[in-house]
């Protein structure tokens, strides 16, 4: 971690990388050079030339492209044309989808109005916003959340850490009777994941909270680190004391600063109120938290190139198994689970399973905090019993934006398949996500009105997964690459769009072969859109 960090601190303080501070990097740490220069290569929130007194990033992908990123972007580029002190980025994903068109100005978040303004963009230009925390004094009332009050936070831990056996054993038990999934994606049972690193030997283990969502369409774990911070940092101590960790770490996307300012500020408390510490809530056993700013790209969601970044290497994805749970980082036992999830865990040890199995719609346990965004009139973070369908989240967002019909969503953000809008009244649940042809997923609910042309915004998807590919494998690799030229080739008329044939091939093929998620649902959007909506297929002119 340290080295990466190293290479943060000095482009904070420079600007850039440039050859001198890569070798001060390399002799400090007494690596070879061309081991700096392959991670500054490989991770995109490093440059190596200096920047512009003004840098502003749009966000290109599905939710900012249907909010006109496009066209903002090109008028931007106008309005700026001929500045020497000012460049402009089209980016990936920034999570903040809710504010689409995203744009970030020096690395701090200005959409949405002032994108929309130009004169407001200007002044900005002219004097480029500080870094600042989200203002929280309208946080939402959320039902999981056990403490009203910020003198109440961390009373389930404190109340039972004086027993760490007794404690582990009730943490793991109610995760068990609650049945509660991973919220990352995979939905991988948590009490399991749990219980299995607690019976791993070893002195050394690792807490991980997976703060790194960077997929298009989801923001959720953004908002939970915003307004309730104080149930993550409870779930992972709690989680720490269950499995015998000591070191727990946040893997936070470097995108998002503001909250960063906030989690900062939460772990603070945490220390002076004892929670954290060499007597973590009183149990008589040392556990710390700390801070790791990831230096970006979409593939470190991935829990394995998640290790590899904060063992200071190339973020690319590790064959499996050996999973994390018993090696994991610096081969160590580790427990990884994402910001949802910890903090979901936290109210299930407070609340108790059976609470948790009442909070669903009839047949299904549970809440979950769910992103929507696209053509809807409130796009944010909702909390819903699971089992709530698309159709009334669609409602609880204000309805479709103008009035207009609904088309086709994704369920579970970029990479879960299409689903017509026949499918509007399915429950948001793994299961049933599953059986009308998509998943849940990340809890990203992406939404596309008719009029809206879904092959261009399948192709701006499979696009997404190109540029964000670690390039690792072959398949991934050259499969994503080859997608998007066909894509392409036939949005501009170039090829017949007879060729799209050979892409159901081509995503078993990636699906069976690709070493990590990316690549195994990469072209999956496209697939999904060709059968539920094959006459989005351009026809020559």
């Amino acid at each position: 971690m340290e080295l990466l960090r190293d290479l943060t601190r000095l482009q904070q303080a420079h600007g850039f990388l440039d050859d001198d501070c890569l070798q001060q990097v390399a002799k400090r740490h007494g690596v070879p050079l061309y081991r700096v220069e392959g991670l500054v290569e490989f991770y995109p929130s490093f440059r190596r030339t200096p920047p512009r007194r003004v840098t502003i990033e749009v966000c290109r992908d599905v939710t900012c492209n249907l909010a006109c990123s496009d066209e903002r972007l090109q008028t931007l580029t106008t309005a700026v044309a001929g500045r020497d002190d000012v460049e402009i980025h089209e980016v990936s994903c920034l999570g903040r989808c809710d504010t689409a068109p995203a744009a970030s100005l020096c690395d701090v978040p200005i959409a949405p109005y002032s994108l929309a303004d130009d004169e407001a963009l200007m002044e900005l230009i002219a004097r480029p916003p500080a870094l600042s925390p989200p203002d929280r004094r309208h946080r939402q009332v959320w039902k999981c959340n056990p403490y009203e009050h910020k003198d109440a936070h961390y009373a389930t831990v404190t109340e039972l850490a004086a027993n760490a056996d007794a404690l582990g054993d009730r943490c793991i038990a109610e995760l068990q009777q609650s049945g509660l999934s991973g919220m990352g994606g995979a939905g991988f049972p948590t009490g399991r994941k749990w219980e299995a690193v607690r019976h791993v030997d070893g002195d050394t283990k690792y807490v991980i909270c997976n703060a790194d969502e960077s997929e298009p369409g989801t923001f959720k774990d953004r908002v939970i680190l915003e307004q309730l911070p104080h149930l993550v940092i409870e779930g992972m101590v709690l989680a720490g004391l269950t499995i015998g960790a000591t070191q727990g770490i946040v893997y936070l996307r470097h995108e998002y600063s503001p909250e960063r300012l906030v989690l900062e500020q939460e772990l603070e408390t945490a220390r002076q109120r004892g929670i954290l510490g060499d007597n973590a809530a009183g149990s008589g056993q040392p556990f710390n938290i700390e801070i790791f700013v990831s230096p970006g790209g979409y593939i470190l969601g991935e829990e394995t190139a998640l290790l590899e970044a904060l063992e200071d290497k190339r973020g690319e994805p590790r064959n499996k198994p050996p999973y994390p749970s018993t090696h994991g980082l610096w081969g160590k036992p580790t427990l990884i689970n994402n910001v949802e999830t910890l903090a979901l865990s936290t109210s299930i040890i407070h609340f108790g399973s059976t609470w948790w199995q009442e909070r669903g719609q009839t047949g299904f346990a549970g809440l979950k905090f769910v992103s929507i965004s696209g053509d809807v009139e409130r796009p944010g973070v909702y909390e819903i019993p699971v089992g709530t369908s698309v159709a009334d989240l669609i409602e609880s967002a204000g309805g479709m934006r103008d009035s207009k019909t609904l088309k086709a969503f994704l369920p579970g953000g970029a990479s879960s398949n299409f689903l017509t809008a026949a499918h509007v009244n399915t429950p948001l649940d793994f299961d049933s996500m599953k059986k009308a042809g998509s998943m849940l997923g990340t809890g990203a609910v992406i939404v596309i009105a008719e009029g809206r042309d879904l092959f261009h915004l399948a192709t701006n998807i499979v696009t997404f997964f190109r540029n964000e590919s670690c390039g690792k494998c072959v398949p991934c690799r050259t499969g994503s690459e080859k997608a998007v030229q066909l894509l392409q080739e036939i949005i501009t008329g170039k090829t017949s769009s007879d060729a799209l044939t050979i892409l159901s091939d081509m995503g078993a093929t990636l699906e069976q072969t690709s070493i990590c998620g990316l690549g195994q649902v990469a072209l999956n959007p496209v697939l999904s859109m060709l059968q539920h909506f094959p006459d989005e297929v351009p026809t020559p002119s």
